[in-house]
């Protein structure tokens, strides 16, 4: 007699499953598409801070609202031609001068991502020696990098200065790392967002 009620019964708690999961699905793709994202760390420029391989959370709706520190770990579009092995040029096609730092911004941008540090932010002036960062004339206190001595790359005494709406972005493993330097400041509009927290592996699980 009350078999019909109790089918009834089990089909509707089988389909407020379903849709509690696909509920749950969709706030976290939600999540992933608008608020925050994973990314993989794919080559040696970041080391020691973060190895190949390791994996970020990047929290993509926060430089919307701020805007990028000093210091902060970035993942952003770099100018076109970056992905490429020869990498992009100065200002596309202009090179940069000896012993300077490119200042001239490159107009198109690259469909991939790269993850950098923020080391200069619009208006300041930037020259590296021996792979640290000389910003508006102070030499930066920078414990987290790789550093560097004989590469030309680690050696450009001459100021640039960072133009309106972009930043100058540096790897951390400054003798290996294909970044502003060589392609110049990326605008603002290219950042995507700050990297906050490390998940894998295990063993380096933290905040950034």
């Amino acid at each position: 007699m009350n078999r019909p009620q109790k089918q009834k019964s089990t089909s509707s708690s089988l389909f407020e499953l379903v849709l509690i999961v696909a509920v749950a699905l969709g706030l976290a793709l939600g999540i992933q598409a608008l608020i925050v994202k994973p990314y993989r760390i794919p080559s040696p420029s970041m080391e020691p801070t973060l190895a190949i391989g390791q994996r970020v959370l990047v929290n993509r709706i926060g430089n919307r609202f701020s805007k990028p520190e000093i210091g902060e770990i970035a993942v952003f579009h770099p100018p076109a031609g970056a992905e490429a092995q020869d990498g992009a040029q100065c200002g596309n096609p202009r090179q940069p001068d000896n012993g300077q730092a490119c200042a001239t911004p490159t107009r198109e941008r690259a469909s991939t991502n790269f993850i950098k540090r923020v080391v200069g932010r619009p208006g300041d002036t930037i020259a590296i020696v021996g792979g640290h960062v000389v910003r508006n004339g102070v030499r930066q206190k920078e414990p987290f990098i790789r550093g560097c001595a004989a590469d030309p790359i680690c050696n450009l005494r001459k100021p640039i200065t960072v133009p309106p709406d972009h930043y100058f972005m540096m790897g951390d493993n400054r003798g290996e790392s294909d970044d502003s330097r060589y392609w110049g400041p990326v605008p603002r509009s290219w950042i995507i967002g700050g990297a906050f927290a490390t998940y894998w592996p295990p063993k380096r699980i933290g905040l950034l």
